[in-house]
Parts: C-alpha cells; structure tokens; sequence
C-alpha cells in the first residue's frame, strides 16, 4: 500500500501528535533492560492451521503472548504497526487512536482490543515501547508489541502491511498509516486510515462488532 497521506487533521490532532511525539523520543536510546530482540529467534513452526502465524511475541509489559490464541481469537481488534523513533506519523496516529480508546470507553479491552506492533523489533524492546506508551497516557489494554524480527516481519505481512514494490515495502513509513481492524470470530475485516477522523475509525469498528450500539459520543478530548 502506498504511503497514507491525510490533509485533513484538526489542529487539535496535529498539535497533540508532535507534542507527544517531542516526549516520546526523548530518552529512548538510553533505555536498557536485559531484554534484547537481536537475540530472539523465530518462534514460527510453519503451522498454517490458524487464520494468523501464532508466534509468541511480547508485550510493552514484557509479557510472552501468542498473537493467535491470546491476542486475536475471538476478538474483536484494531491493529496498526508503528515504531517508537517515528518521527512524524506515528506519534499523531498514536495520539489519534488514543481518542478512539477514550471514544471506546468500557468497550475498550473488553469488547474491543487494540494492539499496536513495532516495524522496528531490533531497537523496540518492551522497555522502549513501555516509554512510549507512558509518555502517551496510553491505558488499559492496549497493548504494544515486539519481538524476533522475523516474527515480527511475517507478522506484518500477514496482516496486509506491506506493499508489492520492493522499494516501497523497505519504506517503513508506507505501513503506519493504516488500521486494520478485524472480527476473528466471525473473519470479517477492514482497514481505515489511522489519521481519520476519530468518528471514522469508530464506524469501522462499529460495523464490525455486533455487540455495538452504533451509536458515540463526543466526549473523547
């Protein structure tokens, strides 16, 4: 897919996304635990009996999860790929999706769950995206991933991430600009563009999730 560009952010959106983003790259490179993705290998049998590659992948909270059985099965999920030295896109998707989360209100992480997976494994350990997450005020369940890079790589792939031009592909920019969202239960899924209108990605969940009311409110500032 081709790089996202959206000209249509509120000045609220753009001024909260460079904000946030200005904090979250501050410190990043001096954050250090025993944690190290460069040492991690793929944890990927070849098994296709599962919709998505079930690897064990971690996250922010340095938990091991299997991104099937534990994190997709039977949800209702809204997936986007980011990487915490972005320095444009990500922050203001980040901080666009916080609104969805506050939009979401009890339904986030009970009926709807939201993961975001780092495109660069290699430096994104759980202790960088913890960072990230708190200079964010991301809550609840929300969950940021990382892992082997070829997990994570694979990963991306599978989930309609990439683009068929090579060139292009190697861009990691070209991937954040998406959401996929998905019913597992019921193999039904989308995509919107990461930097809509909160209103817009909150109909594409709504369509998706038969538990909805298709009805929110505006009180996500």
């Amino acid at each position: 897919m081709n790089k996202i560009k959206n000209t249509m952010h509120s000045r609220r959106e753009i001024l909260a996304g460079i904000g946030l983003g200005a904090l979250g790259v501050i410190g990043l490179s001096s954050i250090g635990d025993k944690f190290s993705n460069n040492t991690l290998t793929s944890t990927w049998d070849g098994d296709t009996s599962t919709p998505f590659p079930n690897v064990t992948i971690y996250t922010h909270e340095g938990k091991a999860v299997r991104f099937y059985d534990d994190l997709i099965r039977d949800k209702v999920v809204a997936i986007n790929m980011m990487y915490a030295q972005c320095g444009d896109t990500c922050p203001k998707t980040t901080a666009n999706l916080l609104a969805v989360q506050n939009m979401l209100g009890e339904r986030a992480g009970r009926d709807v769950f939201m993961y975001s997976i780092t495109l660069q494994p290699e430096l994104d350990t759980p202790a960088v995206l913890k960072h990230y997450a708190e200079n964010f005020g991301i809550r609840g369940n929300w969950k940021f991933l990382t892992g082997a890079p070829d997990d994570i790589e694979l990963l991306r792939r599978k989930l309609g991430f990439f683009d068929y031009e090579a060139e292009l592909d190697a861009a990691k920019d070209n991937h954040t600009g998406m959401v996929r969202i998905g019913n597992a239960a019921l193999d039904r899924w989308s995509m919107a563009p990461s930097l809509a209108d909160p209103e817009q990605i909150m109909a594409t969940i709504n369509h998706l999730d038969p538990k909805a009311t298709h009805t929110f409110h505006n009180n996500y500032a």
